[in-house]
């Protein structure tokens, strides 16, 4: 049976203790307390009794001072090298979360930040639970942006003069420039790793593995080179694989509907006058490269007759049938069906190139590729510039036309629109000479996702060209069963992924760019053929290995080749092909998890976010299938994008943007931006089902700010509360311990167990969620508030003292390990105020391991005590409630002012948990678990004629009857409870029978003239 949870009970501050005095520097107060002011004030600042109530003591502060602190604590952890000791030498088994490379190219932003803190929050609770969880970073270093950084940081003349040597050189400091920069923010946000021995796909040793990973690729068939269309960015003059593109809203291309005339009928068309295909495009540039028209063999389709105002009418045109009602409405003319026949049926039509009439053209068959969805149910097919038009025309022999540069422009082949750009005055030449020949039937603007350049923002073209691929055909079904025996957090991410490989073609890995990893093939200079053997690229790699990549541009050929093959150096040339970069980080786990002490291969975990199932995730995964058979990972974890309190996504330009390093060091104004220090960062990131897509701003931030205050507020109140104690000399066992201190190590052990679960399963807004309801729902509105009666006011080395502080003890302890992995600051702070050793040699909170509860709190409490306290705490809220209503009617002024008259149907209910009169241990009696001076069982009728009434039916006690009314006695002068033994000794005559012995235990004495003072004040 669950521990029962406490409801959150808000009340108005109420008198539990003395008044608030400096202690070792640090102001406390007693929380839920009336504020005095004036003649009051004075009278209680006058209290002899002041000294002798024990007040926490700790230099543990609230304000946490995060700009100086945590950088010390970061400090003080390199240089004990506690991380390093801890992957190095805890006795567990190894976990290896294996870093995705961020790019190396300008500041860190918040995705950065709620990434890497994430994973330091696994790393860190994986070592607390003995793993050995060594954290590698990478970064990504090679590629088309840092290229563009360099040479628009230099004016054109300059460019012109770099060689691909002074290229490297100077993007390879742009990129190492970079990674120092983000290295020391990464660092700030508290993230243990390797950070001085990062792994960086530039570096030479990484190079040469990933060249091995090519190398056994090529050995096993998978590369190939071969002329086919690839999505080509004029903008950067490279070919660009489907994780380097964007689709952004909005893009509106200029579709048309065009009439190709008809030479052969085949005997299926018939018509006495014109008849065309009507073809359908958003491209109209790539018409001139038109070699065929393909339709669907199982599309039932119509000659249709034309009629209506304008050109065409009394022809015919060939259309889907399923389209020609669509197709009237669309085009303004009545379109009627002459004849039917099915797609096969048209193959070997014959028809004239609309720009080129000269040339005849045939119908073939397509696939699924063509629907009626849109269009006309004829597609138009130019084999240099579609895929699906590319795999047609390898079956019908077609030639593999493009009559397109590398900056997007029609070459000499395209005729008379040689020279103009096909994104721009090519196309719109095309429309103009279709209009001219009467052919273009109809123009009108098309929304709809189109392909662009993720670096440049630019609109990509389909191309056909020269590149190496990985075929993806050999590996697939290894790659998809790879992809079944992987764990996918959320769930959602396997049929991301799935469908993505289940459907991708073949990877075009080669870019035509100078700042990468080279593909090693050498070319025949006469016949152009390729050389690429195991033996090349594997003396190519050790070459590598020794002198990074830059060997590539700067040895000579001969050198580059293996001893056997060194006399064919002159009769070939070196490639100029880099390798695409989702193959540099797609071979991260062969040159870090699978070479690196420390870690292990398949990896235990990745984390990205959700955009790198089609990015990083995939090219891992189809690298480590294609060499090995098997997934680089073992789970796979994602989250989402960060978005601002509207709900908007964070944009510089829309200056909705946060910076992680302002969140963490404040702004140029403080009083707008404070600095708030990595843990409230860290303690957000915890805070969110990160996923989703995650909102911030500065509202959340500063709900964040006060959580992690009350967390600290709490820590601070458990170390203070420990000051006098040594669990060595003063815990109490467990049996001993009063049932409230039972319960509440009770309620601690279901706590832990759920936040170690949490935190096993990547769950951390359950972990936020589980340590803020303890800490203010159990701790801070229950336990401290019924504790702070005992720990203030009975003798130092009382029995119900050292009982709750054994209760304390254990709490702390497990409640510092249970946030060290989201706040590792704060409690590493807090964990050397609390174990601050003589010799001065403290040790890490994180050496001292993950605090697991003792088994015993939970197997000693049974169901029946569960039970018994669950009808507490229902009793107390019909309590409070009562006690509210008579303080705002004037009946009392504080609870403690307060009599609570009780009656029941069954009170040995609640009994087994505490009693309504005095208890043995002085601890688990009613008046203290409701802060009045005292509580009575009785009748009905009794409790009904209290000055305040209620009753009311409560879960499992049946009918209950609470009668409040004014405290019998008078004021303690120490404790603030009533008693009626309040000015029965003469010495001390303002104390009550409690505090009394405490008082003369510590041999304190009143001035005469005080002790006559309250002499008078008693008898008046």
């Amino acid at each position: 049976m669950p521990l029962p949870r406490q409801r959150m009970i808000f009340r108005r501050p109420m008198p539990c203790g003395p008044e608030p005095f400096r202690v070792g520097g640090l102001l406390w107060a007693a929380p839920r307390r009336d504020v005095a002011s004036g003649a009051k004030a004075k009278a209680q600042d006058d209290n002899p009794y002041r000294e002798t109530v024990t007040l926490p003591q700790t230099a543990f502060s609230l304000r946490a001072n995060s700009a100086v602190r945590e950088p010390e604590i970061q400090r003080w952890w390199a240089e004990e090298g506690v991380y390093g000791d801890l992957w190095a030498n805890n006795p567990g088994e190894v976990f290896t979360l294996h870093d995705g490379p961020p790019y190396a190219n300008g500041d860190l932003h918040m995705g950065h930040a709620m990434n890497k803190i994430l994973k330091d929050v696994i790393n860190r609770y994986q070592l607390l639970k003995g793993r050995r969880a060594r954290f590698v970073p990478g970064w990504d270093a090679h590629g088309l942006p840092i290229e563009l950084k360099v040479l628009q940081s230099m004016p054109r003349e300059r460019q012109l003069e770099l060689t691909p040597i002074k290229l490297r050189r100077k993007a390879r400091d742009f990129a190492q420039k970079t990674i120092d920069a983000q290295r020391e923010q990464f660092k700030r946000y508290g993230v243990w790793a390797d950070w001085e021995e990062p792994y960086v796909t530039m570096q030479p040793q990484y190079e040469a593995a990933q060249l091995g990973v090519f190398g056994r690729m090529v050995a096993k068939g998978h590369i190939y080179r071969g002329r086919k269309p690839v999505h080509w960015s004029p903008s950067s003059q490279t070919a660009l694989a489907e994780a380097e593109l964007e689709y952004p809203e909005g893009h509106t291309s200029r579709s048309c509907y065009v009439a190709l005339e008809v030479v052969d009928g085949n005997g299926v068309i018939r018509a006495d006058g014109p008849s065309s295909l009507a073809i359908w495009t958003t491209t109209p540039w790539t018409i001139p490269a038109n070699r065929a028209v393909a339709v669907n063999p199982e599309i039932d389709y119509v000659a249709a007759a034309v009629s209506g105002e304008g050109g065409r009418e009394g022809g015919q045109i060939v259309v889907a049938a399923e389209l020609v009602g669509r197709l009237s409405e669309k085009l303004g003319k009545q379109l009627t069906a002459v004849s039917a026949f099915k797609g096969r049926d048209l193959e070997g039509v014959t028809y004239r190139h609309p720009l080129f009439p000269d040339k005849v053209q045939p119908v073939i068959l397509g696939g699924d590729y063509i629907t009626t969805d849109a269009g006309s149910g004829l597609v138009h097919t130019a084999p240099g510039h579609g895929q699906e038009d590319y795999q047609v025309a390898l079956k019908y022999g077609l030639e593999i036309f493009t009559p397109v540069d590398d900056n997007g422009v029609f070459t000499e082949a395209a005729g008379r629109f040689s020279g103009m750009a096909v994104l721009k005055e090519g196309n719109e030449a095309v429309l103009a000479e279709l209009e001219q020949q009467g052919l273009l039937i109809k123009e009108e603007p098309y929304v709809h996702k189109y392909p662009y350049d993720w670096r440049t923002k630019k609109p990509v073209i389909f191309r056909a060209t020269e590149q190496w691929f990985a075929s993806v055909e050999g590996f697939r079904e290894e790659a998809l069963e790879a992809i079944k025996s992987t764990s996918w957090m959320p769930a959602s991410g396997f049929n991301r992924i799935n469908g993505m490989v289940e459907g991708r073609t073949d990877w075009c890995i080669s870019r035509q760019r100078r700042w990468g990893v080279p593909i090693p093939a050498f070319y025949d200079v006469q016949t152009g053929e390729p050389l690429m053997t195991q033996e090349t690229i594997a003396h190519i790699a050790e070459v590598v290995r020794k002198h990074g990549t830059d060997a590539w541009w700067q040895m000579p050929t001969e050198d580059l080749l293996p001893e056997g093959l060194k006399e064919r150096a002159g009769s070939l040339k070196k490639g100029q092909d880099t390798m695409d970069v989702w193959f540099d980080s797609g071979s991260s786990w062969a040159a870090v998890a699978e070479k690196l002490p420390g870690l292990r291969y398949p990896a235990d975990l990745y984390l990205e976010g959700s955009d790198q199932h089609r990015g990083w995730f995939q090219s891992s995964l189809l690298t480590s299938v294609a060499v090995n058979g098997k997934s680089p990972y073992g789970a796979v974890l994602t989250h989402g994008f960060i978005l601002d309190e509207s709900g908007k996504k964070m944009s510089k330009s829309v200056g909705n943007v946060l910076d992680p390093k302002v969140v963490i060091e404040g702004g140029k104004n403080l009083k707008k931006e404070p600095a708030y220090g990595a843990d409230v960062l860290r303690l957000w990131v915890a805070a969110v089902d990160y996923t989703n897509d995650v909102i911030f701003g500065p509202n959340i931030l500063k709900q964040t700010a006060e959580v992690y205050r009350k967390i600290r507020g709490t820590i601070r109140f458990l170390l203070g509360s420990l000051s006098d104690f040594d669990a060595q000399q003063h815990s109490v066992a467990y049996q001993s311990l009063p049932s409230l201190d039972r319960y509440i190590l009770g309620r601690f052990h279901s706590v832990q167990m759920e936040l170690d679960s949490a935190y096993s399963s990547y769950q951390f807004s359950k972990v936020f969620q589980g340590i803020q309801r303890f800490v203010i729902v159990d701790l801070s509105n229950f336990y401290f508030d019924v504790a702070k009666d005992r720990l203030y006011v009975q003798g130092r080395s009382s029995g119900s003292r050292r009982a709750c502080q054994t209760a304390m003890h254990h709490i702390l302890a497990g409640l510092l390990s249970s946030i060290a992995p989201i706040l590792p600051h704060m409690a590493e702070d807090a964990w050397s105020c609390w174990h601050s050793p003589a010799d001065g040699r403290r040790h890490s909170i994180f050496k001292n391991g993950w605090r697991a509860p003792d088994d015993e709190w939970r197997s000693q409490w049974s169901d029946d005590d569960v039970l018994a306290w669950e009808h507490v705490f229902r009793l107390r809220e019909v309590v409070t409630k009562a006690l509210e209503v008579a303080r705002e009617n004037k009946l009392i002024g504080a609870p403690l002012e307060a009599k609570v008259l009780i009656h029941m149907e069954d009170p040995s209910k609640i009994e087994r948990a505490v009693s309504f009169g005095p208890n043995a241990n002085g601890v688990d009696e009613l008046r203290y678990i409701f802060i009045t001076s005292s509580v009575e069982k009785t009748t009905e009728d009794a409790a009904g004629q209290a000055p305040h009434c209620v009753s009311v039916d409560v879960q499992g006690l049946g009918r209950v009857t609470v009668g409040v009314s004014r405290a019998d006695g008078r004021k303690c002068a120490r404790c603030w409870n009533w008693s009626e033994q309040v000015g029965s000794d003469g010495r001390h005559p303002q104390l009550c029978e409690r505090c009394l012995p405490v008082v003369e235990e510590m041999g304190f004495e009143l001035p005469p003239k005080t002790v006559e003072d309250s002499l008078v004040g008693a008898k008046s």
